[in-house]
């Protein structure tokens, strides 16, 4: 199971899905800080909805999430299969 957080923001939402051991962010969040966590997190932009998460394209990985396998690229959907 994953957790989908939205926050209506003033010109586009901040969108998050939560996996077991990751999420997949919007662009108004950041990988670099991610990583200085060191975080599963993966990147997609240009989104407006959780379905638009799952299918689009990876921008943005972090460090651990490619020792997961994932890769910019796959979709989000993918990406968060990887996370459980």
């Amino acid at each position: 199971m994953a957790l989908g957080i939205k926050v209506e923001l003033g010109k586009a939402p901040l969108l998050l899905i939560r996996a077991e051991k990751g999420f997949v962010m919007c662009g108004y969040l950041n990988v670099a800080v991610a990583d200085s966590l060191g975080e599963v997190a993966a990147r997609v932009s240009g989104v407006s909805s959780f379905e638009d998460v799952l299918e689009a394209k990876i921008i943005e990985v972090s460090e651990k999430a490619k020792e997961q396998g994932i890769t910019e690229g796959i979709t989000g959907r993918e990406a968060l299969e990887k996370m459980f």
